[in-house]
């Protein structure tokens, strides 16, 4: 990566997450006060002075426990370590230095890069000093007195950490594609990310939930670079209760909302669901662009019809996404995974498509060629004067007609249809404005675009 990368390590519950949203000036990593909410390794961009670099936020270290995910999580430590210039050590102020904060010390002195301990929790200033001069003892020099949740202290933390951090380099602006992979818990999105990457980059569980908030990965693929966003699985609104899980969710959501395009994964063994079919109405909601990833492939039994048995299941119980294309993968074997950037690639290129208002008016004088409006029971038909699009992420197209009522669903999917075949508009949403406009302001419309 081409900033500098700040680990922020500790022990359960210090607040890493609470400080690491403080550094960056964001609420992305999830807090909450239970241990072991942060799993994965999640990245975030910050500032300070004139020095940008990133803060990598990490699951609470535990060496003397293998139980649930512990294991993992001092695996995505160790990496994040690998990668990072320098280490912000956490602690707590109000708790005093205990035997876990010991031995993560002691570990971190093996460690080849500059540790600055930040004792956390301390809001008071007065007693902000006391409670921070208890971990002197633990032997990595001078500990700052921070408040994660106010800011105090954080100014003189920042001053020494960039001090540790190299000049950054030159950084080259890239034409960078967001892509969010969504889908319900367990049906292989984190397997996928690891697939791309090439390493555990997400810590990967048959235990449904495991990821529980956005990762943001950036890989580079035959020189086009992409930002993989991996999400909390989504279930049942009825079937999630306050808390991580909750957080977890609206975060997919907006990851959904920042994405280009999205990777909506569907497990081949469960088919499609209830809670796919919703997660398919909320991309097109939202206008994003979409490739549908049915994922274990490897675990079907197949013969020669299975595949076109299984696309057609699925084009019916997927309606809302007729128009994005589907593939059909194994992220743990890594089948035909490479494939999925080559869609991602088309769907992104067609979002963000513009055309101009002589194309769009000569794909509605075809379609008009072949098919033309209804007649109303009253004998009026409707007619399209002309269109143009008006913006793209997704494609919209205002059409100017002389009474939109005229024009029945039927007859607007039929245009729907003719500008995505005319123009190749692959694995994007497309939006139609339909409005009413008398001929003799269409007629002052187009005389004012002649002399401009």
């Amino acid at each position: 990566m081409p900033l500098p990368i700040v680990a922020i390590v500790g022990r359960p519950n210090v607040g890493k997450s609470t400080l690491a949203n403080r550094l960056a000036g964001v609420q992305e990593a999830i807090v909450y006060d239970e241990p072991g909410v942060t799993r994965d390794r999640t990245y975030m961009p910050a500032y300070w002075c004139d020095r940008e670099f990133l803060v990598v936020d990490t699951g609470g270290l535990v060496f003397d426990d293998d139980t649930e995910f512990l294991p993992l999580i001092r695996q995505q430590v160790m990496v994040a370590l690998s990668e990072a210039s320098a280490v912000l050590f956490v602690v707590d102020g109000q708790t005093g230095p205990l035997p876990a904060d010991e031995e993560v010390a002691a570990w971190l002195r093996q460690q080849s890069l500059p540790v600055l301990l930040a004792v956390n929790k301390c809001e008071s200033p007065e007693q902000g000093l006391m409670q921070a001069a208890q971990f002197w003892e633990l032997g990595l020099g001078e500990p700052y007195a921070v408040s994660g949740i106010h800011g105090n202290g954080t100014g003189d933390l920042l001053d020494q950490l960039i001090a540790h951090l190299p000049q950054p380099e030159e950084i080259t602006p890239t034409n960078e594609i967001a892509v969010a992979i969504v889908g319900r818990p367990n049906v292989g999105k984190s397997s996928l990310l690891n697939a791309f990457v090439g390493e555990s980059r997400a810590i990967v569980s048959p235990i449904s939930g495991t990821t529980r908030d956005s990762i943001d990965t950036v890989v580079e693929h035959q020189g086009q670079t992409y930002r993989l966003i991996d999400t909390a699985g989504i279930r049942k609104k009825k079937n999630v209760e306050y808390g991580p899980e909750f957080f977890g969710i609206n975060r997919a959501f907006k990851a959904i909302r920042r994405a280009d395009v999205v990777l909506l994964v569907i497990d081949a063994l469960d088919g499609v669901t209830e809670q796919d079919q919703k997660l398919a109405g909320r991309i097109v909601e939202e206008g994003r662009a979409c490739v549908l990833v049915v994922n274990k492939w490897d675990a079907i039994e197949k013969d020669t019809y299975t595949i076109y048995d299984y696309e057609k299941n699925l084009r019916e119980r997927m309606q809302f996404l007729d128009w994005a294309e589907a593939i059909f993968v194994s992220a743990t074997t890594g089948q035909r995974v490479e494939k999925i950037l080559e869609l991602v690639n088309r769907a992104a290129e067609s979002h963000k498509r513009r055309v101009s208002t002589a194309v769009v008016n000569e794909v509605i004088e075809e379609a008009l060629r072949w098919h033309s409006p209804p007649v109303t029971r009253q004998g009026r038909q409707g007619r399209i004067y002309y269109g143009t699009q008006v913006s793209v992420q997704p494609p919209a197209i205002a059409l100017f007609v002389n009474d939109a009522k005229r024009f029945n669903d039927n007859y607007r999917r039929y245009i729907e249809r003719q500008f995505r075949q005319q123009l190749g508009y692959t694995g994007t949403p497309i939006r139609l404005f339909w409005r009413s406009k008398q001929a003799r302001d269409v007629e002052k419309s187009s005389n004012r675009a002649t002399r401009v």
